[in-house]
């Protein structure tokens, strides 16, 4: 199963084993990681889900696509790796994956 890292702005990480094919925002949510409302359930329609993809995991993790960047722009403090992750599907290609969870949602 791959693993995902939550790290909130304090500095707490939680390492999260995820199910290939959910999204970040479900393994978040399911595991209750802190900063990860979701309000919406994963529709793409609240931004509250708004997560800092590590750089270094930005080109795996893929760009956002239209609506996605739309919601974006509803985010307090947007950087060019945010991402929604209800946008983000877990493959064995994201193994490893590190979130950031931004000060402004926790």
């Amino acid at each position: 199963m791959p693993t995902i890292t939550f790290i909130d702005p304090d500095g707490q990480s939680h390492v999260m084993e995820a199910e290939e094919g959910q999204s970040v925002m479900k393994v978040a949510v399911q595991n209750g990681v802190p900063g990860i409302e979701a309000d919406c359930g994963g529709a793409c329609a609240c931004a509250t889900c708004h997560v800092y993809v590590d750089p270094a995991w930005a080109a795996a993790a893929g760009t956002p696509g239209a609506e996605e960047q739309e919601m974006l722009t509803y985010t307090v403090d947007p950087a060019e790796t945010s991402r929604l992750s209800c946008q983000i599907k877990v493959s064995a290609a994201l193994d490893g994956l590190v979130i950031r969870i931004p000060a402004s949602q926790h």
